[in-house]
């Protein structure tokens, strides 16, 4: 009997709070990976990603609630919440998807930077413009973000002065990106093309 009260106590204080900490890892890396394919336009994969987040919700949740006494399980429930949210903007790195619109200012000249970024099959606009403190060239060019390192590294090569910001766009039509240096027959992240946006 002692034996079998043993055993229900490593239960309830360590294995129940265990699976609900995993569980809420689970579905909030889920949830922070579905509003972020929402945000930029995923509109086929968000929907599965929200069915099995819900249900791994719902089983967690669903401890909680017969095990309302322990506050083990509370804490297993919030500090899993945390965790998963760190993870799902992790995960969400390491994917790199969608694309970004990248615009350069700087007043100097600016040739020698659009010339490598067009050797690089970047598509790039000039434009000149009036700074405040006098004529600056505003460079713009649409980058996936798996090569957001590359235009880093050309701005830090010829503009290192040069003022610069990234923005998320939702969709892009047309443009020049660089090749991507695959040779599989299959994209590894988008097999089955749920990725691709619709027009």
């Amino acid at each position: 009997m002692l034996e079998f009260t043993v055993s229900m106590d490593v239960y309830a204080w360590i294995i129940l709070p265990l699976l609900i900490f995993l569980a809420r890892i689970c579905d909030v890396s889920l949830g922070t990976l579905r509003v972020i394919f929402i945000a930029r336009g995923f509109k086929y994969i968000a929907p599965a990603i929200g069915f099995f987040e819900v249900i791994i919700w719902l089983l967690a949740i669903g401890q909680v609630m017969q095990n309302v006494g322990n506050v083990a399980s509370y804490i297993a429930y919030g500090g899993g919440f945390a965790a998963g949210t760190f993870i799902g903007m992790a995960v969400d790195e390491r994917l790199s998807l969608g694309n970004v619109v990248i615009r350069i200012i700087t007043n100097r000249d600016a040739r020698g930077l659009v010339e490598a970024m067009r050797c690089q099959n970047l598509g790039v606009t000039t434009i000149d413009a009036e700074g405040a403190s006098g004529p600056v060239t505003v460079i713009l060019t649409i980058s996936r973000r798996e090569d957001l390192h590359l235009v880093f590294d050309l701005i830090q090569q010829f503009q290192p002065n040069a003022f610069f910001t990234v923005e998320e766009i939702k969709s892009v039509k047309e443009g020049v990106f660089p090749r991507k240096h695959d040779s599989s027959l299959l994209n590894w992240r988008d097999p089955l093309g749920f990725f691709r946006k619709g027009k």
